[in-house]
């Protein structure tokens, strides 16, 4: 017989997050959600912001719930809504909580970027389409 094999999906979405465990016996792949959570937004008085830490702490959470079950996760792999970005120091410290895509801090950007630099050079340059989400 096959060794079962344990992959977890990590999936971020823009609404809420989740771990779901798939067990694969040689033949077919069953799923199960271990876990669900919500991903809601901050604002503080400067910009909305990723709520990230608690999101880190969800994602570990599902990871370990995971693992609980015959111990093993064969492989991982992660989907997130990944318009937004996060900076990091040399240590792969979190330099501050990443601004939400629904901030305004983006808009009339699009233009402002155009006119220094032509769209189609952006565009053949980055691959990233003109969206005011975008960052």
């Amino acid at each position: 017989m096959t060794a079962r094999l344990h992959p977890l999906a990590l999936d971020l979405g823009a609404e809420s997050g989740r771990a779901v465990r798939g067990t694969w016996d040689g033949t077919r792949l069953h799923t199960e959600e271990i876990h669900r959570f919500p991903n809601v937004p901050v604002r503080t008085p400067h910009a909305l912001h990723w709520d990230a830490l608690r999101l880190f702490g969800d994602l570990t959470d599902g990871i370990r719930r995971a693992a609980q079950p015959d111990g093993g996760i064969t492989s991982v792999g992660v989907d997130t809504w990944g318009v937004d970005f996060a900076l990091l120091d040399a240590d792969g410290t979190l330099i501050a909580t990443p601004v939400h895509y629904r901030d305004r801090r983006t808009e009339g950007m699009i233009a402002a970027a155009a006119a220094r630099v032509p769209a189609a050079t952006l565009y053949d340059r980055t691959g990233i389409q003109f969206v005011p989400i975008n960052t």
